[in-house]
């Protein structure tokens, strides 16, 4: 198991399936562990051991906000991992300009926001660790998700960026790619669409969210100190990149 006691983890987007493994995973690694989402409701569902931050990505200031809140409650932040992210899925022909604005701004913008607000105090205490939630799709494109496409292979980018930019202060920037992965999302597509999928997958299964939420915790610790500006694939062979 990976050590991170006395580390200070924000997860976006923790009241997903994803967000909510990588939450209870980075806490059995010893993290204080804050969460934020915009349903407070959902929120409540983690226990009082978690550092429980609502806010609303998509509002403006938000971003530089929970930064500020989480380093106020916290006393600092070592681990920033951008999770939150949404889908607005149509074939491009009727895509309308609000449908690209709403998904660039939530998976792209948002995640620029706080990995800005967090980079100064990271670079402060000359340690820091930014995980970016990206997609397969960002890396080989999908029908009908040209806006989702487009941000998650923005964030890829901008990830390789934000780490030759700062890895000289300690911190380093990687993303995460996964595959297929069972949550609720995925759980209402057509049976026909998700047997489709898996004939793609050469592991012959689905990935968990437990599968992500690991990935995460051994980019966040000091043994994963010289990878930097990577996108790590977890998607059991699907692509192969």
């Amino acid at each position: 198991m990976f050590d991170l006691t006395n580390k200070v983890v924000l997860i976006t987007g923790a009241t997903g399936g994803i967000g909510g493994a990588i939450a209870h995973q980075m806490k059995a690694a010893g993290a204080t562990v804050v969460v934020t989402g915009r349903n407070a409701d959902k929120l409540s569902a983690f226990d009082d051991s978690f550092i429980k931050i609502v806010a609303d990505l998509s509002t403006k200031g938000a971003a530089e906000k929970l930064i500020a809140d989480t380093i106020e409650r916290a006393e600092r932040l070592d681990v920033l991992i951008n999770n939150a992210g949404i889908t607005a899925d149509t074939l491009m022909m009727r895509m309308s300009d609000e449908q690209f604005d709403s998904v660039l701004n939530t998976n792209l913008r948002a995640t620029f926001q706080l990995c800005r607000a967090a980079i100064m105090p990271m670079m402060k205490q000359r340690y820091g660790r930014i995980i970016n939630m990206a997609s397969i799709v960002g890396v080989v494109g999908g029908a009908g998700q040209t806006n989702y496409a487009a941000s998650k292979g923005g964030l890829i980018a901008m990830t390789k960026s934000i780490a030759a930019e700062v890895a000289s202060r300690g911190i380093t920037a990687n993303a995460i790619a996964p595959g297929f992965i069972k949550t609720p999302m995925t759980d209402v597509l057509p049976e026909e669409l998700k047997k489709k999928y898996l004939e793609q997958i050469p592991a012959g299964r689905f990935g968990e969210p437990i599968d992500i939420a690991n990935a995460c915790v051994f980019l966040a610790s000091d043994e994963a100190s010289y990878i930097n500006g990577q996108t790590i694939h977890v998607n059991g062979a699907m692509g192969r990149f």
